[in-house]
């Protein structure tokens, strides 16, 4: 190999070190002395937390630890008993403009049954000023996910599967092209084939540096394999927080095995 050849190399390897390196230094989501609380029962208190611009995060706990109270505190679902979130700098609970460019699917609720997916797909692309071709490319991209289960097929959401329906919940987040994207549970109901194909889509979009994810689950395996962070929540509070390594999943299940 070239000397020319060799520097080429290294002035990509250290632009990618560089670019790694700003990921890490802006925050893209601020938690600051968050607390919810229901008739006197405190369910998520997290005094601090900050998540970098770029990183695939990923919560994890068991039943009721507090990962979709969290999830609907970002989005403002639900407001703060104590403290804020922020996202790019935007006090989520004071504004809806954090709103251009955060995409997400929580649950089937976000569905509007009486549409078909299509219709649906179409309609999420108006609120975010995709056009039609826009919105059909990246379905034609993800045609795979999909695996002919979903369009032309003339069926309403509603009369869908709970997996088909979180497949059309899941591409329908990307529309847009948004810079926060969060998922919760987005492994449940889904067939093996839909879960290895997903993981795929989970970590092309954090290969992105300007793509934060957040994803919530119970499967410790499939969470740990696309993220690169991973905060453990136990009774609504940070009991582990933990950059993905090989030990990653190991250190995570002896924790739950207690």
């Amino acid at each position: 190999m070239c000397q020319f050849e060799n520097e080429i190399i290294s002035f990509f390897g250290n632009l990618k070190s560089k670019i790694n390196n700003l990921k890490s230094t802006i925050t893209m989501i601020q938690v600051n002395q968050l607390s919810k609380t229901y008739n006197g029962t405190t369910v998520l208190n997290i005094s601090n937390l900050d998540i970098p611009k770029g990183q695939s995060f990923g919560l994890v706990g068991n039943n009721g630890a507090g990962k979709t109270t969290f999830f609907s505190l970002l989005l403002d679902l639900i407001q703060p008993s104590t403290g804020y979130i922020k996202s790019n700098d935007i006090q989520v609970n004071n504004s809806e403009n954090w709103k251009s460019f955060t995409g997400s699917f929580l649950d089937e609720n976000f569905l509007i049954g009486y549409l078909t997916p299509e219709e649906y797909f179409y309609f999420i692309g108006d609120l975010r000023n995709q056009n039609k071709a826009d919105v059909d490319a990246l379905l034609a991209k993800h045609e795979e996910f999909f695996n002919g289960e979903i369009l032309k097929n003339k069926k309403y959401l509603r009369d869908l599967s709970k997996g088909n329906q979180k497949k059309v919940g899941i591409i329908a987040t990307l529309i847009g092209n948004p810079e926060v994207v969060i998922l919760d549970e987005p492994f449940a109901n889904l067939d093996p084939t839909t879960v290895s194909r997903l993981k795929k889509i989970i970590k092309e979009l954090a290969e992105n540096p300007n793509v934060t994810v957040l994803v919530s689950s119970h499967d410790l395996q499939h969470t740990v394999e696309v993220c690169d962070r991973i905060v453990a929540l136990n009774k609504g509070e940070i009991v582990k927080d933990i950059q993905t390594s090989k030990e990653t999943l190991q250190e995570l299940e002896l924790f739950f095995a207690v």
